[in-house]
């Protein structure tokens, strides 16, 4: 059985929520907000979807095995990494670590690169403190 996706009704009804960040036919972001209430939940007993319908989600769009994953993912979060392991980094993080070392013909192209942005980082301070001296002939 593939992953669930969800219909335009259900991305509305979705939606709707004030715990949800963002849906779409593929995915759920929940807030950290319903992140942090569900841990806390979670920790005085409560079953995922206990807390999940309680918070105004309906159990059937989202799916037994979406809950439990969403729940295991976040207990395993936050047993890591306490409250700061809830939140989503996303727009954080610049993507994926290299899990691989890198050849030379790829650390070259680093190095060139890194090169060439300093490079014209330079260039264009020179060019600001040219313009700065000739704003101090003129006054």
């Amino acid at each position: 059985m593939g992953k669930k996706l969800f219909s335009k009704q259900e991305v509305k009804q979705l939606s709707t929520n004030k715990y949800v960040k963002a849906v779409s036919k593929n995915g759920i972001t929940y807030t950290d907000e319903f992140k942090r209430l569900f841990i806390t939940e979670d920790e005085n007993g409560k079953f995922p979807r206990q807390i999940f319908e309680e918070c105004g989600f309906d159990s059937e769009v989202l799916g037994a095995r979406r809950m439990k994953s969403s729940a295991d993912r976040w207990r395993a979060a936050y047993k890591e990494n306490g409250l700061d392991g809830l939140r989503d980094n996303r727009k954080v993080n610049s993507g994926r670590s290299m899990n691989r070392e890198l050849t030379l013909e790829e650390k070259y192209k680093r190095l060139e690169a890194q090169n060439n942005l300093l490079k014209a980082e330079n260039e264009l301070l020179k060019k600001l403190e040219m313009m700065e001296r000739g704003k101090k002939d003129e006054d």
